[in-house]
């Protein structure tokens, strides 16, 4: 057995030796060919990245690589290198023996005799399929990126902005070349400062964050009420270099939250008054009782019966009082063009965490989505004292339907749910106040106030049991003009 010295001498004698061993052990598939195409060397590499073996393809044409379509190519790289050029890191397609197409990086020199006559060629071809799959794959992540409803942003652990979104330019209301290389907190309050370099030191030590509710400046100092997702950015050692950074606009849910809030302020409010009036009113009718009854004992034309007049005038008017806030009288703002599937949609958005925790999937049936003129912040509120009546009648989930369709009046909303159902003793009562069938969840204000503001608007509301006693569920039927009153 040949000792490494003596493998040594060899080669150094023969040097061609040496230069056969460098191609056989490159990575890269090197082989050559005459001026018309015919393969007079193969490497151990073209085996494993074409899968034919040597004795497969040598004698054979270097069209047996090439897909037919491409074959032009081919002759246009022989004629150019029998001018003596070289082509370098020429990026085409090839096939494998069992078919396959694979993207590779050539580079084709002229072969040259003693004498400098070019003779043929050699051919070296790195597969970079891998690296056009990972180019894809980052082509695509950047498209979804761009195309990305909500602002995809990156920046340094200095919280210097390194990437920009069109939907971040949307959102902010500044170009990426007005953002790129500038710190993030152009984009943050004063007073929360802070918390951004809180943010900061917990990406440091490769903590995410998911679902950060907190506010946001636009370039025309706007406030924005944002939802944020930040990840720390890795190197391919693990250290946290950086963060992304996805910002998701939650304004339009927090005002609607912010209506919510003022709706149950607005029914609290309102079974105070209620309260209030209904306690006002039973010692007032005795008081009217009683001066009823000192005007029989009291002449026509007495002093005394002038003061019970007064007195009785006055009552009525208190009486009045009463009446009106039993009635819950107040006026929401100016009526104005509004379209229900839009106000629908805002209400369900709201309770979206809710249904989707008892599992209720909403069916929309929108049949009708012309505008109406009416008062949004009425309709908000009947909307939504009902569906949320039916999603609290759904503890174990279920379809929720919701039709908007033409009705009797203009346009009706149907909210259909399969959930525990009204008891038909029950579906009398449901509008009176303070009637619930939650127990203490319940107020018994809300589908008396949805009565009071649909009927204000010359609009009829009623609410149907269900009658399978397997899924009961209810059905509350709203009928509303086109216009208001």
């Amino acid at each position: 057995m040949p000792t490494t010295e003596d493998m040594s001498k060899e080669i150094s004698e023969h040097p061609h030796l040496l230069l056969a061993a460098i191609v056989d052990s490159c990575d890269d598939a090197i082989m050559s060919k005459t001026l018309n195409g015919i393969l007079t060397s193969w490497n151990k590499a073209a085996t494993r990245i074409f899968g034919y073996e040597a004795h497969e393809m040598i004698g054979q044409s270097i069209l047996r690589l090439i897909p037919a379509e491409l074959r032009d190519e081919e002759t246009g790289i022989l004629s150019r290198i029998k001018m003596g050029e070289k082509i370098d890191h020429y990026e085409t397609v090839r096939l494998t023996k069992n078919g396959d197409r694979l993207n590779v990086s050539l580079t084709v020199s002229p072969i040259r005799d003693d004498s400098g006559r070019i003779i043929g060629a050699s051919k070296i071809a790195r597969d970079i399929s891998e690296r056009r799959r990972n180019e894809e794959a980052r082509s695509r992540l950047a498209a979804i990126v761009e195309s990305s409803e909500d602002a995809i942003t990156s920046m340094t652990l200095d919280g210097i902005i390194t990437s920009w979104n069109r939907s971040a330019c949307r959102m902010f209301g500044y170009l990426a070349e007005e953002m790129i290389g500038q710190s993030i907190l152009r984009l943050i309050p004063e007073d929360l400062h802070a918390e951004e370099m809180e943010i900061l030191q917990r990406l440091r030590a490769g903590e995410r964050i998911d679902h950060y509710e907190t506010r946001r400046m636009g370039k025309d100092g706007g406030m924005i009420e944002v939802s944020l997702t930040i990840s720390p950015i890795r190197d391919r050692e693990g250290t946290v270099i950086g963060s992304s950074k996805v910002a998701h606009d939650i304004s339009v849910r927090k005002q609607m939250e912010l209506a919510l809030i003022q709706s149950e302020k607005l029914a609290a409010t309102g079974r105070m008054a209620a309260t209030i009036a209904h306690e006002i009113n039973n010692p007032l009718e005795s008081i009217v009782n009683l001066i009823f009854l000192a005007r029989m004992g009291c002449g026509e034309d007495s002093e005394a019966m002038d003061y019970l007049r007064t007195a009785e005038k006055e009552i009525e008017r208190v009486s009045h009082i009463a009446r009106r806030t039993l009635g819950f009288y107040r006026d929401t703002g100016t009526p104005a063009e509004i379209c229900l599937h839009e106000l629908v949609d805002d209400v369900l958005a709201v309770n979206q965490s809710k249904m989707t925790n008892r599992g209720i999937t909403v069916e929309r049936r929108f049949g009708y989505r012309m505008p109406i003129v009416a008062s949004k912040g009425e309709l908000l509120q009947v909307l939504s004292n009902v569906i949320a009546n039916s999603i609290d009648a759904m503890p174990k989930g279920g379809p929720l339907c919701i039709q908007i369709l033409e009705g009797p009046l203009g346009v009706r909303v149907v909210i259909r749910d399969h959930g525990t159902g009204i008891k038909p003793e029950n579906v009398a009562r449901i509008f009176e106040p303070f009637f619930t069938t939650k127990g203490n969840l319940g107020t018994g204000i809300g589908l008396w106030v949805a009565k009071q503001l649909v009927g204000k608007r010359g609009g009829q509301i009623e609410v149907i049991g269900g009658t399978d006693a397997e899924d009961p569920g209810a059905t509350v039927v709203i009928d509303l003009p086109l216009t208001s009153l």
